[in-house]
Order: C-alpha cells, then structure tokens, then sequence
C-alpha cells in the first residue's frame, strides 16, 4: 500500500495549475481589451471628420436712437443703445453696408410703440425681438439672416 500512496499524486495540484491557467487568460483578456477601448477612444479623434467649429460671437454697437413715442397722456421720448449680437463672420461687414437701411427700419419700430408698450420687461423683451426681426429683414442672405443672435439694450431711458 505504501507504493500505491507513493505513486498517487494529489489531484489539487491540476486544479490549480487550471485556476492559475484561467485567471492569467482573463487577466490578458481585461487588459487586451482596456488597451482596445483606449486606442480606440484615441484613434476616433485622430480620424474623425472635423466638426464644424463654434462660430464665435461678436457685438456691433449702433448709435443711440431718440424718438418721440405714440402719445399716451402726454408727449414722451424714448432713448435707446443697442448693440447687436452677432456670429463673428462676413455678416458684420454687410450690417455696415446696409446701416442706413437698418437704422430706417428700427426708427420706424421704436416710433410706433407708446411708453405703456415698452415699459415692463415682457414689452422690453418683445420690443428686442422685433428689432432683431427688423434687421434680419434688411439681410439679402438666409445665412446671415441665421448670424444675427440679439439684440441687446445698452440704455433705456423713458421721458
């Protein structure tokens, strides 16, 4: 019986050599596919097609408009500053070339209102609106008309 005991080896011995086996397979197979997720991360920004970039932003400052209001109870006068906020592209130089145009439009805008319409902040934000509306009219181009963002007040004065 002591040779049969000799010659038996213990069959733990296999199935850790199994485990170790699987373990280093697995062990490769997360670090094979880590290094894949990460190339391929890497490889989609060399190779992807350029997005479009983010046209920046500009502002173009008009002159300050003073014009009698509708009349109400009495005779009033409105100030304004505006600044028109702009995509920074060729629609600046055509906002230059068509200014008295743009400048016709808004006077005729501001001129129709009464003091109670632009008072509150809904007439003051609806009035900014409308003036953009104004000047994306004077635009010949579907592209520019898409460049001009806003208009903003500089200062508002009611008298």
């Amino acid at each position: 019986m002591s040779e049969k005991a000799e010659t038996e080896k213990p069959s733990g011995g296999k199935k850790g050599i199994i485990i170790m086996a699987v373990v280093a397979i697995l062990a490769i197979g997360a670090g094979a596919g880590g290094a894949w997720f990460f190339l391929q991360g890497q490889q989609e920004d060399e190779y992807e097609p350029a997005r479009p970039k983010k046209i920046p932003t500009a502002f173009k400052e008009l002159d300050i408009f003073t014009v009698n209001l509708q009349p109400e109870e009495r005779n009033q006068y409105l100030q304004v500053g505006l600044t028109i906020k702009i995509r920074d592209t060729d629609v600046s130089a055509e906002i230059d070339r068509l200014m008295p145009e743009i400048r016709n439009r808004i006077l005729l805008l501001l001129t129709s209102k009464t003091a109670t319409d632009i008072s509150s902040l809904t007439g003051k934000q609806q009035l900014s609106t409308e003036i953009t509306k104004e000047i994306r009219k004077t635009l010949d181009s579907e592209i520019l008309r898409e460049e001009v963002m806003d208009v903003l007040f500089t200062s508002f004065v009611i008298q």
